[in-house]
């Protein structure tokens, strides 16, 4: 698929610039090696990753069963990757070419570079540089150190000897780890099931985290099984805006394909087709996402003069419709850097950080008044809490936001509204319902001030850690009140790279108040973590509308002493 929103395609075409010949094997038939000779023997060396998803997460709902599609493959089908996806791929790479250089990178790759707890096993298992047997993997956003390893490769540079690139990790034999480096509790340490083990899992990722900015980070050793060592460099430095519009501006035909025609195309690909990334980068610090993980927390913003070129070159495609469907990235709203040093929204906004939707907006008229093109809308995810910060702007862009860039309905997050949960989630602590509720009031009054139809589409989860079976009636009970039920509910899936998932493993959540203010604090933490029977009762509660729901919501309500609350019963019953 080449568009930017594809990695793939955006290393390629970056590749492609700098003078490299890239050629791309999509979803080869990985039980054939040959299917990985098809375009020869590289110059330089393979390229892997497991596409645009973890090929767990896009082949598993959040209850482990089979999904029936796939939006990253041709038609829609099932069944064109292996699971664990980039360790086939390896394997089947090393078959075909003995002696060529594998670089691994990529969601798969990044999320799962150390130790990490992998729901589908049940276990942890150790870095997936070791499994895979590669090279080097790229960890993060992989543009400068993959020019970087492919320059020094050019240069006759074995690829044994590169070891020190930014944004890599790399595997080591028995001995010391390089001087320097910060040591994680090793792999035997944190594989265990027992209070030491989860322990020393949960004091792994919090490490982890507090290394993880480009400006300050050690260099981490992990020792795993077999006396082998995963070094991982300092984060790669993020683009700056300059470079991040080059790279979008190269010439993608934001199209799949030709021979994907046949079968329908690509569905993801329309999803973002007449879309613009602008921006890259979250300072969120939502517990269950790995974004910030991936991309990091620092926000780098496009130019509207290259956003504007880009939308240009969009009116003079043959099936542009005259419709931006959306401008934004991991949240559309987020201008600006943010706090080195802490979380800028949780436990509370951080007083340096300086909300400001002057440049958003501004990228937004200049769009709009491109020729050709009738309307920008949003459709990436909006910072409520953001907006409310912004005291100077927040009500303008509130308010231009539904005139002009709402296609019906707008979509947010509240997540949940107990307390407890959403300071488990990293959304917005005590004030976050309040929040929320607030922003809801104003938007419904902007759009009735405006003579306008338009919804909000809130999206709530189930499951979380922190969320016991009082807090999901809390949320089911909100829910009536406002007179709303979804017809999507995220169940909290545990996939790798986020700290929810770390409380879901152990039970404890790595950073506490007193761990916020002095990162040697060695006390965690409990958190209560809901397991899958009550997780099903839980996401039934929040569509208690639903008829196949309601032996379940029957269930909690009688286990919670609500029976009440079933059509034709009686009162309330103490619980018990």
């Amino acid at each position: 698929m080449d568009h930017p929103s594809f990695a793939a395609a955006l290393i390629c075409r970056l590749l492609e610039a700098e003078g490299y010949r890239v050629g791309i094997i999509p979803q080869p038939d990985w039980k054939d090696p040959e299917a990985f000779r098809i375009l020869g023997r590289p110059v330089l060396g393979f390229l892997a990753g497991a596409g645009a998803m973890d090929s767990m997460t896009a082949h598993y709902t959040a209850a482990k069963r089979k999904r029936s599609g796939d939006a990253y493959s041709p038609g829609g089908r099932a069944g064109l990757r292996p699971d664990r996806a980039l360790l086939v791929y390896t394997e089947k790479i090393r078959q075909a070419w003995k002696e060529v250089p594998v670089i691994i990178g990529g969601i798969e790759a990044g999320l799962r570079r150390f130790a990490h707890y992998d729901y589908w096993s049940g276990r942890v298992r150790r870095s997936v540089l070791l499994d895979s047997k590669a090279d080097i993997l790229v960890y993060g956003m992989g543009e400068k150190p993959l020019l970087e390893i492919a320059r020094r490769l050019q240069e006759g540079e074995p690829v044994r000897d590169i070891r020190d690139c930014r944004g890599t990790c790399v595997a080591q034999g028995s001995g010391p780890p390089r001087e320097g480096a910060l040591i994680l509790p090793p792999y035997d340490a944190v594989k265990g099931g027992d209070p030491a083990s989860l322990r020393a899992y949960a004091e792994h990722f919090s490490l982890q985290c507090l290394n993880s900015d480009p400006l300050s980070a050690s260099p981490l050793a992990e020792e795993s099984d077999g006396g082998r060592w995963v070094i991982q460099n300092p984060p790669a430095f993020p683009l700056t805006g300059a470079e991040l519009d080059r790279i979008y501006e190269l010439p993608f035909t934001r199209r799949a394909h030709p021979l994907y025609e046949k079968e329908g195309g690509i569905p993801a690909l329309k999803e973002v087709s007449f879309s613009l990334v602008s921006s890259r980068g979250c300072f969120g610090g939502c517990s269950f996402c790995a974004i910030t993980f991936h991309q990091g927390r620092a926000v780098v913003s496009r130019s509207p003069e290259s956003l504007v070129r880009e939308a240009e070159s969009l009116t003079k495609r043959p099936d542009f419709k005259g419709y931006i469907h959306d401008v934004g990235g991991p949240t559309a709203n987020f201008y600006g850097p943010p706090c080195p040093e802490r979380d800028c929204l949780f436990p509370e906004p951080c007083q340096g950080l300086k909300a400001d939707h002057g440049p958003y907006i501004e990228t937004l008229t200049a769009l709009a008044s491109v020729k050709g093109v009738k309307k920008v809308f949003i459709r990436s995810g909006i910072r409520f809490d953001y907006i409310a910060l912004d005291k100077k702007r927040g009500g303008d862009f509130l308010e231009i936001l539904c005139r002009r860039h709402v296609s019906g309905q707008l979509k947010t997050a509240p997540e949940h509204v107990s307390t407890p949960v959403l300071a488990a989630m990293g959304k917005g602590g005590e004030e976050g319902f309040e929040v929320w509720e607030k922003f809801r009031r104003d938007y419904e009054a902007v759009n009735r001030r405006l003579g306008l139809k338009q919804y909000l589409i809130p999206y709530f989860m189930s499951g979380h850690p922190g969320s016991s079976l009082e807090d999901a009636l809390e949320l089911a009970l909100y829910l009536k009140k406002i007179r709303f039920v979804p017809d999507q509910v995220q169940d909290f899936y545990p996939t790798p790279g986020t700290l929810s998932t770390v409380m879901y493993h152990t039970g404890l959540d790595p950073r506490p108040a007193q761990r916020r203010e002095d990162p040697e604090a060695p006390e965690m933490a409990e958190i209560y973590v809901p397991k899958e029977g009550e997780k099903r009762l839980q996401r039934a509660l929040l569509q208690f509308n639903r008829e196949e729901n309601q032996t379940l919501v029957r269930r909690a309500l009688m286990e919670l002493g609500r029976e009440d609350l079933i059509p034709g019963r009686g009162k309330k019953k103490p619980r018990r």
